[in-house]
C-alpha cells in the first residue's frame, strides 16, 4: 500500500516524507531512475517526472544535479524548473550531506 504524507506550503511547494512506506530507499543516492520520477510524480510534478525518466536521472545524479542543469538541461517550464530545485532537489542534496558529513 502505497502511504504518502503530503503538505501544501505556502510558496507552492509540496513536502513529501520519504520512507520505505512510499516504496523508495530513505537515501536518494540509493534511488533508480523510478524512484525519482516516482518521487516527483507524488509531488505534484507528474507532466515534469517524465524529463527525469527520459534524461535517466538516477539518485546520485539527482543528488549532482546543478539548478543550471534543472533549468535548461531538463527542457522544463522556468516555474516547475525552480520549483522543483528549490524545494525538492536542493533539500534532498543537503538532507544526503547532513547525513553522510558524519
Amino acid at each position: 500500500m502505497l502511504s504518502v504524507d503530503m503538505e501544501n506550503k505556502e510558496n507552492g511547494s509540496v513536502g513529501v516524507k520519504n520512507s520505505m512506506e512510499n516504496g523508495r530507499p530513505p537515501d536518494p543516492a540509493d534511488w533508480a531512475v523510478m524512484d525519482v520520477v516516482n518521487y516527483f510524480r507524488t509531488a505534484g510534478f507528474e507532466e515534469q517526472a517524465r524529463a527525469f525518466q527520459e534524461q535517466e536521472i538516477d539518485g546520485k545524479s539527482l543528488l549532482l544535479m546543478t539548478r543550471n542543469d534543472v533549468l535548461t538541461g531538463l527542457q522544463l517550464k522556468l516555474g516547475p524548473a525552480l520549483k522543483i530545485y528549490e524545494y525538492h532537489i536542493k533539500p534532498l542534496q543537503t538532507k544526503h550531506l547532513k547525513n553522510n558529513s558524519s
